[in-house]
């Protein structure tokens, strides 16, 4: 069953949303050479605390960090490690899952190291753009398959390879919530969407195919082909009026609302 969230849940998202927005900008310029992903993840972990937020990662299912940061060929789930040493042209994509008095938003992007080539920025802006159209669905009287449809369509468009051992989410009280959000599906098909439905949204893509694997940490995710791969995500909540991004600068305003 997918839960509906009222407007005290949906106010508490939004101020998670907004708190990871502002740490997303906060942390940006540590993507760059010579960092390495520990660094990054300790920088995430101590503003969150300041900000009174938890980490909904560390310590799930013994996982112990408080992002998950992936670069080049590694799709998601990267281990933040003092041995993975940012350089020119590594493409790394940094997710956080954190929640504000008791309430999730899930956020993660995908920054290259550099200047990125064409074909990697094309591949990136492929990314961004499938995640907006899958956002874009997420309206009242729509159904699920309708968000998985517009991610696949824009990623096959541009001739990448979608993620399908993983997907996105449900989120609330909790990180994981019904229902699954595939990457790939059939419009008009799978629950319909109603106002109060919160979904963390996110198109995995690759530049080669889009088989996977898990490696020895039982954590990371890579490409079996070596290929690139991007990863964006939103947390958004479907309202009467269309969807409502939670992560996005459009939500930052919301935090200096709190109390």
């Amino acid at each position: 069953m997918i839960a509906i969230k009222n407007k005290v849940a949906i106010r508490k998202m939004e101020q998670a949303g907004a708190r990871l927005v502002e740490i997303f900008k906060e942390i940006a310029s540590l993507v760059k050479p010579g960092t390495t992903t520990l660094e990054i993840d300790q920088a995430i972990e101590s503003r969150l605390k300041a900000k009174g937020m938890e980490s909904k990662t560390k310590g799930y299912m013994g996982y112990q960090h408080a992002s998950c940061i992936s670069v080049n060929d590694v799709v998601v789930h990267g281990v933040p490690s003092a041995k993975i040493i940012l350089a020119n042209g590594d493409l790394v994509k940094i997710d956080v899952c954190a929640s504000w008095n008791g309430y999730c938003a899930d956020m993660a992007r995908s920054f290259y190291v550099g200047q990125a080539p064409h074909d990697v920025a094309r591949f990136i802006e492929n990314a961004q753009r499938a995640l907006d159209k899958g956002i874009e669905q997420a309206r009242p009287g729509n159904r699920l398959g309708d968000i998985s449809a517009a991610i696949q369509k824009e990623i096959e468009a541009g001739g990448y390879g979608i993620i399908r051992d993983f997907a996105g989410h449900g989120i609330g009280k909790q990180m994981h919530e019904e229902p699954e959000i595939l990457n790939v599906g059939s419009a008009g098909e799978g629950p319909i969407l109603r106002a109060g439905m919160a979904f963390a949204i996110e198109p995995m893509t690759t530049m080669g195919t889009h088989d996977v694997y898990i490696t020895d940490d039982g954590w990371t995710v890579k490409t079996a082909d070596k290929s690139l791969a991007a990863h964006v995500e939103d947390t958004v909540v479907v309202t009467e009026n269309g969807p409502k991004i939670l992560t996005r600068t459009t939500a930052a305003n919301a935090a200096s609302d709190a109390s």
